[in-house]
């Protein structure tokens, strides 16, 4: 678990493409550089060319940006994609990432929605979302796409003869 309770989420907004854009380079770098994949312009202008705040989140930490997750809906509206989940180095490594990737998942399930990512080959972060039920579709020497189906929600069970 995440050791501080310091931290939230908050709309993205259209001036955070440059920060989430950085971020991405930074923490992207090592994986691209040993999948031979690694550019630095391209790999913050494939963030600038799909960043779309309405659909980004900003995750921050006692107030300051530490990070940002993307949850776009599949075109034909059954399910989610998670894209662009970046956390900075220094909040690596303390079930930051692990706490909000529960708290969308668990929005996901109240909605019913399948969820979708792609991470790259070898990438650590592969066992947090192997951790929170995601499992391979497909994969090429770059790229897995892993899928998370829907966990059920119990709702509450009205006693019997009650309103």
């Amino acid at each position: 678990m995440h050791r501080e309770s310091n931290w939230s989420t908050r709309p993205g907004r259209p001036e955070d493409v440059e920060a989430v854009a950085e971020l991405r380079a930074v923490v992207m770098r090592d994986d691209l550089t040993r999948l031979g994949r690694y550019d630095e312009h391209r790999v913050r202008q494939r963030l600038r060319d799909g960043f779309s705040p309405a659909h980004t989140s900003v995750v921050e930490v006692d107030g300051g940006f530490a990070g940002s997750v993307t949850m776009r809906p599949y075109e034909n509206g059954e399910g989610l994609y998670l894209e662009h989940f970046y956390l900075a180095p220094e909040a690596q490594g303390r079930g930051l990432g692990t706490a909000v990737l529960r708290d969308l998942l668990a929005r996901a399930d109240e909605e019913g929605l399948q969820v979708r990512l792609i991470v790259l080959q070898g990438s650590a972060a592969r066992r947090l979302y192997e951790r929170e039920g995601f499992t391979p579709e497909s994969e090429d020497p770059v790229d897995v796409l892993m899928v998370r189906e829907a966990v059920p929600v119990p709702r509450p069970r009205r006693p019997a003869g009650g309103r």
